[in-house]
């Protein structure tokens, strides 16, 4: 149930990073965030913000082909996943409650683009929709 949501009109991708950024700093470990928007809306932007955030230094980018990009360089390690090329079984079989439940990896923020795709949901998470807008910016909706 979500219960307060924020909307966020962004300019540019500066603007999503320090979005990003902003909420970097109100994150502890075993958050979950759920990003869903359509391609090039600006998730993994929104991404390399909080990695900023975290302290990462090393390069964010999507994980796509990866499908999990671990960063452990911050001050909370931040797992970066990305669904879109996968069904609903091959993620069951990721078991990604690994990640936001802090078994078998250190506890962290999980950020999880095309959330859409879960077949199942974490107990509680951050759900941020990004949209493209006709002036080329984005609305970001983050929800709670």
């Amino acid at each position: 149930m979500m219960i307060d949501s924020q909307t966020y009109f962004l300019k540019d991708d500066e603007e999503t990073k320090q979005l990003g950024y902003n909420l970097s700093l109100t994150l502890t470990p075993n958050t979950v965030i759920l990003l869903r928007g359509e391609m090039g809306a600006g998730k993994t932007t929104l991404i390399q913000g909080v990695g900023a955030g975290l302290g990462i230094t090393e390069a964010i980018v999507s994980p796509t082909f990866t499908l999990v990009n671990e960063y452990l360089e911050g001050r909370i390690p931040l797992y970066h996943i990305d669904l879109y090329r996968l069904d609903g079984e091959e993620i069951a079989d990721l078991r990604l409650e690994n990640y936001w439940q802090g078994r078998e990896v250190e506890a962290g923020i999980t950020a999880i683009e095309w959330a859409q795709l879960l077949p199942y949901f974490p107990d509680n998470y951050l759900l941020i929709d990004l949209t493209l807008t006709e002036d080329g910016g984005r609305k970001a909706v983050i929800s709670v």
